[in-house]
């Protein structure tokens, strides 16, 4: 098949084009800059202008588009617009696009993400859940939203909700480490707060299995089956990464610690205990179904990633 990706250079991206591309398909990156002279195999697009590559998106198979301001960053009130502005104008944008096509394409699948759901404490919640009232609820609503130009033309739209995307590689943890290595590996606030989280392979696979699996439709959360709480997770890094101790990190701690490193502590604080009920009745087996599993794997290549450069 023909794949138009955006975002192919971002987390998931960068890991899911040379899996596309090893299973046979023609992967092509939607990119934000013009492209080269002579420079094949891309399209171009700026969301911000409304502009994009029509004639270069007629023939297409399927579109994944995954770009978007990363939401890791004190939310300013300009931040916190950029988040906005990027996530439902581009995806409006390339969903209009798509529609608009001779033929349009037989699948879209969109990110989103479990921030849909708001602030839950210890409810568990799943696709069929009611959204919530914050921000991220806000945005996410109208970021699914943005995919119905598609849906109305009758392409299958797939409303990808990511939760915390887990790798050494970058992302959330790559935020976390320096707070390890520094002995802040205790609770934070509460401790109480879950965290639903996905390992890299794991959502990578599961993007695919979205493409060969027609009847997922609409929402379907990107999460492990078995979200933790914060105390339950730091417990068992620091156990399998063989820390000594974890200080915690108070709320007000927290606040304060913001200020300096730009960090939201939405992102933290907040609890969502998202499971993936569409996944899971569609079949999908998870490579690494609990937190246990993915904090064994994670340490293993936190130390082998610290020899490598100690070398």
């Amino acid at each position: 098949m023909k794949i138009v990706v955006s975002g192919s250079t971002g987390l998931v991206g960068s890991a899911l084009t040379p899996m596309l591309a090893s299973l046979g398909h023609d992967v092509v990156p939607l990119v934000r800059r013009r492209p080269a002279a002579g420079e094949g195999g891309v399209l171009a697009w700026d969301p911000e202008r409304g502009m994009i590559d029509c004639d270069g998106l007629e023939g297409i198979d399927v579109a994944i588009h995954l770009a978007g301001e990363n939401v890791f960053g004190r939310w300013s009130t300009a931040k916190k617009q950029r988040i906005r502005e990027s996530r439902v104008q581009g995806t409006r944008l390339l969903s209009d696009a798509l529609a608009g096509l001779t033929r349009p394409p037989k699948t879209l699948l969109a990110a989103s993400a479990i921030g849909y759901y708001g602030d839950r404490g210890d409810e568990a919640v799943s696709e069929w859940s009611a959204p919530g009232e914050d921000f991220l609820a806000y945005v996410s609503r109208d970021w699914e939203g943005a995919t119905t130009p598609a849906a109305r033309a009758g392409i299958r739209v797939v409303n990808m909700r990511f939760g915390v995307v887990l790798t050494t590689a970058g992302g959330a943890l790559a935020k976390m480490l320096p707070a390890f290595r520094l002995g802040l590996g205790g609770r934070v606030g509460n401790g109480n707060q879950y965290l639903s989280w996905i390992m890299l392979d794991d959502a990578v696979n599961a993007i695919v299995h979205g493409l060969a699996t027609p009847r997922l439709v609409g929402p379907v959360n990107l999460t492990a089956p078995n979200p933790v709480t914060n105390r339950e997770m730091m417990a068992t890094v620091r156990e399998l990464c063989r820390m000594p101790f974890g200080l915690p990190a108070a709320a007000w701690m927290l606040e304060v610690g913001a200020f300096f490193l730009r960090t939201e502590t939405e992102l933290i604080l907040k609890s969502r205990r998202v499971v993936p009920g569409r996944l899971l009745q569609s079949g999908f087996a998870f490579q690494f179904p609990t937190w246990a599993e993915a904090a064994d794997d994670l340490c293993r290549r936190w130390r082998e990633l610290r020899r490598s450069r100690a070398k």
